[in-house]
């Protein structure tokens, strides 16, 4: 399935993330929580490559594991990769970056949750459809299996739906937090690719009326737990060679 959809990312900074939900209309009964997991090496030889594998525990919804591509050619990919029920696109514009990327989803059945598989009571290729390893082995370098892969993660994430006055889209608000305790929050709405850059311009318009600071350095949820975890297992690698 072939989409031109548009998410677009905005990341506020730290210290006024709490006022910028107050003033967007958050009420913290309606947050959903999650877990989230990356799974790569530790010198981040599938985020070199574009290939992403993420994993999420959900409240109250089933488990689920995407893997992604991005940037992501359609051109290149095998037709009955793209017809998949399973298989979307969409652009993920985060400052001024439009990136085409390509997701194989499935979601788990409580035979293969997370929990086992990042815990090492499973192997993670159990976690896998067939298509999703096809999808994997078509973007990954060579010989590095979803078995080689360590365990990123887990990230805390808090989850809500705005729909703050004045604004005609849906917002998302995503808050992660990080082992350090250190956070990201994110907003983002969806549109279609001709409208993304109106869309952007009248959201940035929105969140500056309303005293909503955007940080000026676009900092990605993902690109900070990579970078995170991935210094985590060096520091232990190094720690256990000694």
């Amino acid at each position: 399935m072939e989409t031109d959809g548009v998410e677009l990312k905005l990341t506020l900074p730290e210290g006024g993330q709490q006022a910028a939900l107050e003033k967007l209309g958050m009420d913290p009964l309606d947050v959903g929580i999650r877990q989230v997991f990356f799974f790569d090496t530790p010198e981040l030889e599938l985020d070199a490559a574009g290939v992403y594998v993420r994993a999420r525990r959900i409240q109250g919804k089933a488990d689920d594991l995407v893997v992604k591509r991005r940037p992501v050619e359609l051109s290149e990919l095998p037709k009955k990769l793209r017809d998949s029920p399973d298989f979307s696109t969409e652009f993920d514009g985060v400052g001024s970056s439009l990136k085409r990327s390509g997701s194989m989803e499935r979601k788990l059945t409580d035979d293969d949750d997370v929990r086992e598989a990042t815990s090492g009571d499973k192997p993670l290729h159990a976690l896998f459809t067939d298509e999703q390893e096809d999808f994997y082995a078509g973007g990954a370098p060579d010989g590095l299996k979803p078995d080689h892969l360590s365990v990123l993660g887990p990230v805390f994430v808090l989850k809500l739906k705005l729909e703050p006055a004045g604004y005609e889209r849906e917002l998302v608000g995503e808050m992660w937090i990080y082992p350090d305790d250190s956070r990201i929050l994110e907003l983002s709405t969806r549109c279609t690719l001709p409208e993304a850059p109106a869309v952007d311009a009248e959201t940035r318009t929105f969140l500056k009326d309303l005293g909503i600071e955007i940080s000026a350095v676009q900092e990605t949820k993902t690109r900070k737990a990579l970078d995170f975890f991935s210094k985590r297992l060096k520091a232990q690698g190094a720690k256990a060679g000694h």
